[in-house]
């Protein structure tokens, strides 16, 4: 029997263009077999430092429903890295997508797979 429970889908939101904060996000909803939890669906870019609470304590409640992370990693993103760190803690596992550069031994230490590939990625799930 198959874990029904959502897979939680972290990457950088901070900064980011619409494209950038949602296109992959879109993609992998596609791929995944089941729920999705989108922290874009909290959607609190520009209004970051009114909504602390509410984005951190939002982020943690939704990692804590999940059976799994998705973590897309383009660039360095503490949200990312600290999501990726509080499922990792609760064991949760978290599966990585650094699409080029170099992988931090962090994210390899925290992650249960890393690839290159989003499909790859999801694949594993």
């Amino acid at each position: 029997m198959s874990d029904a429970r959502p897979v939680y889908l972290a990457g950088p939101i901070q900064g980011c263009t619409d494209s950038e904060a949602t296109d992959w996000r879109d993609a992998a909803r596609m791929m995944i077999r089941g729920d999705i939890l989108n922290p874009m669906a909290r959607d609190y870019r520009g209004r970051e430092h009114e909504n602390v609470s509410d984005i951190v304590e939002g982020d943690k409640a939704d990692i804590r429903k999940c059976r799994a992370v998705l973590a897309y990693c383009p660039r360095p993103s503490v949200g990312t890295s600290m999501e990726i760190q509080y499922a990792w803690s609760l064991h949760i596992p978290v599966v990585t997508v650094v699409p080029s550069g170099p992988v931090s031994p962090w994210l390899r230490y925290h992650s249960i797979g890393v690839f290159r590939d989003l499909a790859a990625a999801i694949a594993s799930l």
